[in-house]
């Protein structure tokens, strides 16, 4: 998949603290998806399974029906859903026809068990995310 040789995942917060190496081993587990205009990429309220990085195209998300963002090429939505199996926050409809590389839940479990340090680093970058939203919060 010579596309995903191109992006840099550990721009993506989930990433953030992988090395080059596990960055890698990461990109080899994503599967590169086509999807025209029009597709219902996942549902808001509706279960993930998926985490969704936008190489071509662009998307709308929306929240209880009222679009709230257009996420384009380097954009990404759906990596809560690999650490939880809880509904989706949003509804992400692609607006033109899209490239996506896709990293399913189960590949993603299976590079934890393959790779224990990954754990870890998610770990790091969750409490990264965190900070951030507190210090938003309370300034």
């Amino acid at each position: 998949m010579a596309q995903s040789r191109e992006l840099d995942l550990g721009t993506i917060w989930l990433f953030s603290a992988c090395s080059a190496s596990q960055l890698r081993t990461i990109r080899k587990a994503v599967e590169e998806v086509n999807a025209p205009a029009g597709r219902v990429l996942c549902e808001e309220g509706s279960v993930g399974r998926e985490f969704f990085f936008i190489v071509e195209g662009t998307a709308s998300v929306r929240r209880s029906g009222r679009k709230v963002a257009t996420l384009g090429p380097g954009g990404y939505f759906g990596e809560l859903a690999l650490l939880d199996r809880r509904p989706r926050s949003a509804t992400v409809v692609s607006e033109t026809p899209m490239k996506l590389l896709v990293l399913e839940q189960r590949r993603f479990n299976g590079l934890l068990d393959a790779m224990p340090a990954l754990s870890h680093k998610l770990l790091v970058a969750m409490s990264g995310r965190l900070r951030q939203a507190d210090a938003k919060a309370f300034n």
